[in-house]
């Protein structure tokens, strides 16, 4: 069954003061106005200015004026996020946004000492999530959709809303009477996000009508099994060392090779290898039966090469 916001910020146990995500739109709104209910005087909100959209100072002058009226300590950071060449939009804003929470949660130590902050995803996101992990054929990282928790650059990170409808929170905003804004991308048909959202939940809603508590249950038991696979890679890695040696990975069958190999290389440099340089690697690895064989695959931004007895990972931009 689906979690009503009520609900949702009573059973959530943040270490206070509590930093709130704000953008203004109606599920951030609902979660900062829920959470300075519950803890008066101990909720700010943390706003950050894309500086993408014409519309952006005015989405600032509207939660300026949404906190004031609260009575919520706005904190706001602008930053650029334009997106580079082969870098996707939302990828580029996302991780301007992560740095400009971390910049906010710095300039308030020693005024507020804020180490948690909380984000407003909720139970049609996470469903959107999903699908779009199916779409592209992911595996279980992807399909294990968005963590609930984590901790990021000694932040801890929260999405209590995982649980609660999007309709719930704006069906909560009115019955407040409280406006809130929309952004014109959000209906932007470019996005396959955004097509998700308006062709395909109302589908799903019609045809299983508790699809968002039955999809993040399903995306539980992804994340499970996620889990006790990093923890055999971490059991393997024991056993081949760091980096991997070639000899005592060659041992493993392929399945434990492909985790252990695609564990190593995100934990160890955040580099996630596509499906086909993976099964490169496996081929190569399998076929290293020489000393004089040479190992050489381009993996995310760098390349997988053998060295001596074992694998390693270089990046040439970092190493000019």
């Amino acid at each position: 069954m689906s979690t009503s916001l009520t609900e949702a910020v009573r059973l959530f146990a943040p270490t206070l003061p509590l930093a709130v995500a704000f953008s203004g739109g109606a599920d951030s709104t609902a979660l900062l106005l829920a959470c300075a209910d519950k803890w008066p005087g101990q909720v700010h909100a943390f706003h950050v200015h894309h500086g993408l959209q014409a519309a952006a100072d005015d989405f600032e002058r509207h939660c300026q004026q949404l906190c004031q009226a609260a009575g919520v300590p706005l904190h706001v950071r602008r930053v650029d996020a334009r997106h580079a060449s082969g870098q996707s939009p939302e990828d580029a804003a996302r991780r301007a946004r992560y740095q400009a929470f971390e910049a906010l949660a710095l300039d308030s130590i020693g005024l507020v000492a804020i180490k948690d902050i909380a984000l407003a995803q909720h139970a049609d996101d996470q469903v959107e999530t999903l699908l779009l992990a199916l779409s592209r054929g992911a595996g279980l990282p992807g399909l294990s959709g968005m963590p609930a928790h984590w901790v990021r650059a000694g932040l801890s990170y929260h999405r209590p809303l995982l649980q609660v409808p999007g309709p719930e929170l704006r069906a909560w905003l009115s019955h407040r009477g409280t406006a809130w804004i929309e952004d014109p991308s959000n209906a932007d048909s470019r996005y396959t996000r955004n097509r998700i959202r308006a062709e395909l939940l109302p589908v799903l809603q019609t045809a299983f009508p508790q699809f968002r508590s039955t999809f993040a249950r399903s995306a539980t038991h992804a994340a499970q099994a996620q889990g006790l696979l990093i923890e055999l890679a971490e059991l393997d890695l024991a056993q081949t060392g760091i980096p991997p040696q070639l000899a005592k990975l060659q041992r493993l069958t392929a399945a434990r090779q492909a985790n252990l190999l695609r564990h190593w290389l995100q934990s160890q440099f955040a580099a996630v290898p596509s499906a086909a340089q993976l099964a490169e690697l496996l081929d190569q690895v399998a076929a290293c039966t020489t000393r004089g064989h040479q190992i050489r695959i381009k993996v995310a931004a760098g390349f997988v090469e053998r060295r001596g007895a074992g694998l390693h990972w270089y990046n040439p931009a970092l190493s000019s």
